[in-house]
């Protein structure tokens, strides 16, 4: 529990996210949750962590299944590991994992407009930009847009085959 606090209870981390910081019975919440969810059938939603070695837990993505053979991606990576690859890693496993594995068509991510690493990674991925959504998420006591992005299960077939010719 201490080390998913260090990541939803600190305000470098939320600021980007679409909920507020997390005090300690909140992100106990939190996790219950994850793991009620993670038992229901039919699964509404898949939580991969991010570990260092030695199972240090820095992170966490998440697909959240919506719609027909669609999902929405989001991800958390704690601040002192930021810049390493770590969300683009995690990010690319549950793509994958959503199209080859869960048969998805299209995956999705709403980003603040001012996260530019977050950003970045979608566009790693292979995302490609649809539009802003006003006033999407309300958070940190105001509302935000959001920026959409998705790549489509034919696009990423695509890029994967590329990537493996290389």
């Amino acid at each position: 529990m201490d080390a998913a606090f260090a990541i939803v209870g600190d305000e470098d981390v939320t600021r980007w996210l679409s909920f507020d910081v997390h005090d300690q019975a909140a992100t106990q919440a939190m996790i219950d949750g994850v793991v009620e969810r993670a038992q229901a059938v039919p699964r509404t939603e898949y939580y991969l962590v991010v570990t260092l070695p030695g199972d240090e837990l820095i992170g966490f993505a998440r697909l959240g299944l919506d719609g027909v053979q669609a999902a929405k991606l989001g991800y958390a990576i704690r601040h002192d590991q930021w810049g390493h690859g770590y969300a683009t890693d995690a990010a690319r496993a549950l793509v994958d994992f959503g199209f080859r594995q869960l048969g998805l068509h299209r995956i999705s991510a709403a980003i603040g407009p001012d996260n530019e690493a977050s950003i970045a990674v979608v566009k790693r991925l292979g995302m490609q930009y649809e539009g802003r959504i006003r006033d999407h998420v309300f958070t940190n006591g105001s509302w935000r847009d959001s920026l959409l992005y998705s790549v489509l299960a034919a696009e990423w077939e695509a890029s994967s085959a590329v990537s493996l010719r290389r």
